[in-house]
């Protein structure tokens, strides 16, 4: 744990009081002051980006491609939003590849041995998930067992428990529903819109697009408002809309890319609402900072009130719930429950969270962060794939960056701390 307050955790994320000129990790440029902790990372996704569209000659940016990395990691960074909040309050999870698997085990056997009606057997999968979560959770947060621990033995104790559900063989297939869930589309609802070079694109994927523009420039001001409002860092109105343009640009590049290609995957829906449910929760509950100020100064959460055995507790079936949505989708997109289903899902999770500003020491992270640092993992498998690098140059390069990650969050700590 770090030895901050959770106020001072607050703070540290957004940035201190504008009386000071200079800030360790924080650049000028012409004038403008950037975070580099909290912009880093999307300049590197961004550069990125940048680097394998060249080397595959645009291949990494076209309609099909774009959809294909969308729907081949949407589990992962489905899991990147339950371990960035098990992370913040300062704890790990090393179960989840394994839970994915023994849900998605309990779902086939459900669907297709037992014939059970699909919406039912979700609900019972996500029932069962969210056991299994209460079961790690009391062991952490009631009878005091590090979470690294308790979640090893879950790791082997629900990866046995996949081969006693599934009988060593993989079961399938599963319903149109779940598989349209896994690999579909939205169909269109409006008609196509001409957008010349561009290609067409649904009217109605469009308008979803331009409202979720909207409502990322009014919560982003809102924000800025706030945090002026209490006197705080906020950057340059110049600086803020450019990250307004450049993220309205984004989205809606896109939009128009999966419209152009077979229409929004319905996982993408999917994140969409859990991307923007969890950053409410994280951003403006009572449950969401207690959460940052766990992971921020335990002790002075105690002293504050903070129910901290309780928070940890629902943090833990939380990932259960996740995780158990993960293993659906997963095993829906393959059409098969497998006993091999999730393996090293946890560590692509973790890498998510850390690479996407997650701190070591916990207090420190955004849902946000992690679906960046879920999709740069992302980015590097797809481009290293259409260059033809071999799977150990792959592993290679999301070892250094994930080491890379770390690093800069260790070396922005120390700089703030040689500065105080």
């Amino acid at each position: 744990m770090s030895s901050t307050t959770p106020t001072a955790v607050t703070a540290g994320a957004t940035g201190g009081g504008p009386e000071e000129p200079r800030r360790p990790g924080r650049i000028s440029l012409g004038g403008m002051s950037l975070n580099l902790r909290a912009s880093g990372i999307y300049i590197a996704f961004a550069l990125i980006v940048v680097l394998f569209s060249i080397l595959t000659d645009g291949a990494l940016l076209t309609p099909q491609n774009i959809s294909n990395i969308i729907v081949q990691n949407s589990y992962i960074l489905i899991l990147a939003i339950g371990m960035i909040l098990v992370i913040i309050a300062g704890h790990i999870d090393l179960s989840v590849g394994s839970v994915v698997a023994v849900t998605g085990g309990l779902a086939a056997v459900l669907m297709v041995n037992m014939s059970m009606p699909w919406p039912l057997a979700i609900i019972l999968t996500i029932a069962a998930g969210a056991l299994i979560g209460a079961w790690q959770g009391y062991w952490v947060a009631y009878f005091g067992i590090p979470a690294f621990i308790v979640t090893l033995a879950g790791m082997l104790l629900f990866r046995a428990l996949t081969l006693t559900v599934l009988g060593n063989q993989g079961i399938g297939p599963f319903p149109d529903q779940v598989r349209t869930l896994a690999n579909g589309f939205t169909p269109g609802y409006l008609g196509n819109v001409g957008l010349g070079p561009l290609g067409g694109a649904d009217l109605f994927s469009l308008l979803v697009a331009l409202a979720a523009i909207a409502g990322m420039v009014v919560s982003q001001w809102r924000t800025r408002a706030a945090r002026a409002g209490y006197g705080q860092d906020v950057e340059p109105l110049a600086l803020f809309a450019l990250k307004m343009v450049a993220g309205a640009a984004l989205i809606m590049f896109l939009v128009v890319q999966l419209a152009r290609f077979k229409n929004l995957p319905w996982v993408l829906v999917l994140l969409a609402v859990l991307v923007l449910g969890y950053s409410l929760l994280a951003n403006k509950t009572v449950f969401g900072r207690q959460i940052y100020a766990i992971g921020g100064n335990l002790q002075a959460a105690v002293m504050s009130g903070v129910k901290v055995k309780k928070v940890v507790f629902w943090i833990f079936v939380n990932m259960g719930v996740l995780a158990a949505v993960a293993g659906i989708i997963f095993a829906g997109r393959l059409n098969q429950a497998g006993p091999t289903a999730g393996n090293a899902f946890e560590l692509d999770a973790i890498a998510a969270a850390f690479i996407g500003g997650a701190a070591v020491q916990g207090g420190v992270g955004k849902v946000v962060g992690a679906i960046t640092g879920g999709l740069i993992m992302a980015v590097i498998n797809n481009g290293m794939s259409l260059i033809g690098s071999p799977s150990e140059r792959v592993m290679l390069v999301k070892g250094l960056v994930l080491l890379a990650a770390v690093a800069f969050d260790v070396w922005t700590k120390r700089r703030a701390g040689a500065a105080g």
